[in-house]
């Protein structure tokens, strides 16, 4: 069986969802992820906006607004008139509960339920497409097998078991569709795997039945060696390892989610990424194997804070190193990179939610410098810091202001922390320093 999973932009149309349909309708069983239609996230994240604010009138305008477009996309999508009419009803049903939310004080779980309607609309939607097109298709809902434990880490036992009971106790389809990104929590409320998390979904559900493929579809043809947005002259890569896509993939490539590679990879099940609007491109075709050494591609991770730590005391800090990653372990804040002299210390996260507290608590025992507006510039691919053309990414020094540098923490990957303001200059003069 395969995991196909599709992004917003996939069934954000009607033409996109026909051309979803049109890949998915031959050949053997699948399970298909699907995202919320393109835009809809967004929306709703706006919506708890509204009620945080306590903006009544602005979310209602907000849902009427998102309301029309649904409608619209069933009259154009569907002609069935009582598959219409059930979709109309399902779609009546849910802006009702969004509506009655903007009643509610915000809460986090009120959070998590809002936002989790746009994956409830895009798989009922797609599913009755699929019917009405002869399509053998059935809806399992995500939150009958897909649950997280305390540590916000899948439970995989209970998925496993949840998903091969449902699917062994309903009749056999060719095409099973779920939500991608929304969970339960171990307390069996509303939860999800944060932005991004479909691509998530799609590779443990691949894990626990043993799929031969994960496919995600997006609307782009694969990792690029570069972000297209910025770089002109980007091209797909063909073949990356897990450790190759899983560096990329946190340290910026928007393609992939930062998790996606790690329930599958003990399996050594392929991750394919192609592009819905162009299916018979190759795409990239993630896989333990390992295709050719040297620097394959460059991603950036904004929003990123620089924290610089000295020691009071300048010589013999024994110690020092320990207090400072225990505040951190305290606040639950991951470290992105870090240097380190026997008195200082310089390190990047992407969480400042606890800065203020975590910089309260640094100051009991050093001096402490904070640098926003910070991006990490990172370099991937097989042992590049063995790869003889790596040096030509360092003339990036005689141009651009480099804050730190991590090089030898991993084989697979260099990176380099500039200001946000020299971002753009920075991957692109990497890029014609390595590719060109």
């Amino acid at each position: 069986m395969l995991v196909l999973k599709f992004g917003g932009t996939s069934v954000g149309s009607v033409e996109n969802m026909t051309n979803v349909k049109n890949i998915i309708k031959s050949g053997g069983k699948k399970v298909v992820v699907l995202s919320a239609m393109s835009g809809t996230t967004n929306i709703l994240v706006a919506l708890s906006e509204n009620i945080r604010n306590g903006e009544v009138a602005e979310g209602n305008k907000t849902l009427d607004a998102l309301y029309i477009k649904y409608n619209e996309t069933i009259n154009e999508l569907l002609n069935q008139s009582d598959l219409k009419q059930e979709v109309g009803n399902y779609i009546d049903g849910v802006f009702d509960f969004l509506r009655s939310c903007l009643k509610e004080t915000y809460s986090e779980l009120l959070y998590n339920n809002i936002v989790s309607q746009g994956e409830f609309l895009s798989t009922f939607i797609f599913s009755r497409f699929l019917i009405q097109e002869g399509m053998n298709a059935c809806l399992l809902p995500a939150l009958d097998f897909m649950r997280i434990d305390r540590n916000k880490e899948p439970d995989n036992f209970y998925i496993r078991q949840n998903l091969n009971r449902i699917i062994d106790g309903i009749p056999p389809a060719d095409i099973y569709i779920t939500q991608g990104f929304i969970c339960l929590d171990a307390d069996g409320e509303m939860s999800n795997l944060e932005r991004g998390g479909s691509d998530y979904t799609a590779t443990i559900i691949g894990s626990v039945i043993n799929a031969e493929e994960v496919q995600i579809w997006t609307d782009i043809d694969g990792f690029h060696n570069n972000d297209p947005r910025f770089v002109e002259n980007t091209h797909a890569i063909s073949d990356l390892s897990y450790d190759e896509a899983a560096e990329l993939a946190y340290f910026g490539a928007k393609i992939l989610h930062p998790q996606t590679v790690m329930p599958v990879r003990k399996f050594d099940i392929p991750v394919r990424l192609k592009n819905t609007m162009s299916p018979e491109s190759y795409g990239t075709l993630i896989t333990s194997k390992i295709h050719g050494e040297g620097i394959k591609a460059i991603a950036a991770k904004d929003a990123i804070t620089a924290i610089k730590i000295k020691s009071a005391r300048m010589l013999n800090a024994h110690g020092f190193l320990k207090k400072v990653f225990e505040i951190f372990e305290k606040y639950e804040t991951p470290i992105d990179m870090i240097t380190t002299s026997e008195i200082a210390i310089s390190l990047t996260i992407d969480d400042d939610s606890h800065l203020e507290s975590i910089v309260e608590e640094l100051k009991k025992f050093a001096l402490v410098e904070v640098d926003n507006n910070q991006s990490i510039v990172c370099l991937v691919g097989h042992s590049i810091i063995f790869h003889e053309d790596t040096h030509k990414l360092f003339q990036v020094l005689q141009d651009v202001n480099v804050r730190m540098i991590s090089y030898g923490g991993s084989n697979n990957n260099i990176s380099l922390l500039v200001h946000s303001d020299d971002k753009l200059e920075t991957l692109r003069k990497v890029h014609n320093y390595v590719f060109n």
